[in-house]
């Protein structure tokens, strides 16, 4: 038996030791995905090198036995990824190739599902299975009807065209609310070249009267935007000057106490990343489109995860019959993976 000496030696020993690993500060997490080739269906070691927890909060979203998986390559810049429940489809659009695509669940067939699409960047359905889209090249929200015909939800604000809608969400009163940044009348590429008629906004627009209002300018480049889980709530991705993620409290059609919930960086860097599109999941966390692929935070701003991907990612959704794979639209590629959760909203 060891001797009490020798106990209290080692005791001694082990609290040296803590003292020492506590001073030692973490090794970095490195944003550079895992090599592998996207190309081919290669086994994946479990769980997935690329979905990383920065917090132990993260850790219950993970599922241990799932890869991230490229569903479709060869677009230019794919944005606005949407999931149709009745149809059991995703629908996202390809900027500069004016078009939309649809990922059909059954099989995994892609097919054009809109040409032209206007230019559309974001899309959403509403609660009665219709498809709302932002149009740069239209400059404004649209909404395929069920007849097939195309409606124009939002054109102009006080007499003035929009710049190039961006991304849309809907609420459960009817309101459609909608970004209106100026990146799609820059230049050709993703648009027609022009010049601004209006301050870049946030809007809604009434779903009985269609009166458009501005509620709030104090975004420079407002981007992508999502609602908590109880509407109370609605977040706005900044990619101008600010380069934050800012959140208000949602009153009626009014919104108030706008301040910055998170300001972004590349993790274990410290250079710079701002969050494209959001979208929030059952628990409130937000799952945001910034280098290098998707970073997950919680409702209180602290980053607690990321998804590695091998190309700059747009915009996020939740999908799948049971609204549990996170769909990654990211430059010239769809990615999905699926998670420990499920998407607050309908899409």
């Amino acid at each position: 038996m060891p001797s009490r000496r020798a106990f209290l030696a080692a005791a001694v020993g082990s609290a040296a030791s803590l003292r020492v690993s506590a001073q030692t500060p973490p090794t970095p997490v490195s944003p550079i995905p895992s090599p592998r080739d996207y190309s081919k269906l290669e086994p994946v070691p479990y769980p997935d090198p690329d979905i990383v927890a920065l917090d132990p909060r993260f850790r219950r979203y993970i599922i241990f036995n799932t890869p991230i998986r490229r569903l479709h390559i060869g677009t230019l810049w794919a944005e606005g990824p949407a999931w149709s429940g009745p149809g059991r489809f995703l629908v996202w659009s390809d900027i500069p190739n004016n078009i939309q695509l649809r990922w059909i669940e059954d099989d995994g067939r892609v097919t054009t599902f809109h040409s032209p699409s206007g230019n559309s960047n974001g899309n959403t359905f509403d609660y009665e299975g219709r498809q709302l889209s932002c149009e740069h090249g239209g400059r404004r929200v649209a909404r395929y009807e069920t007849n097939g015909t195309v409606t124009a939800v939002a054109e102009r604000y006080d007499g003035k065209r929009l710049n190039s809608p961006n991304d849309v969400v809907v609420h459960p009163d009817g309101g459609i609310w909608f970004t209106d940044p100026s990146y799609g009348i820059r230049g050709n590429y993703e648009g027609a070249r022009a010049d601004s008629e209006t301050k870049e906004a946030v809007y809604r627009v009434d779903g009985r009267s269609g009166q458009v209002r501005r509620v709030s300018d104090e975004v420079g480049q407002p981007n992508g935007l999502c609602f908590s889980p109880d509407y109370r709530k609605l977040y706005v991705a900044d990619t101008g000057t600010g380069r934050e993620i800012k959140v208000w409290d949602v009153d009626g059609e009014s919104l108030r106490n706008g301040k910055r919930l998170a300001q972004l960086d590349v993790p274990g860097t410290g250079q710079p990343a701002a969050a494209d599109g959001i979208r929030c999941d059952a628990d409130g966390n937000i799952w945001a489109a910034a280098r290098p692929g998707v970073q997950i935070l919680a409702p209180s701003g602290e980053r607690i995860g990321m998804i590695r991907l091998p190309e700059t990612c747009a915009n996020v959704c939740f999908g799948g019959p049971r609204r549990n794979r996170l769909f990654m639209t990211a430059s010239q590629s769809l990615y999905a993976v699926y998670v420990e959760t499920v998407g607050a909203h309908i899409a």
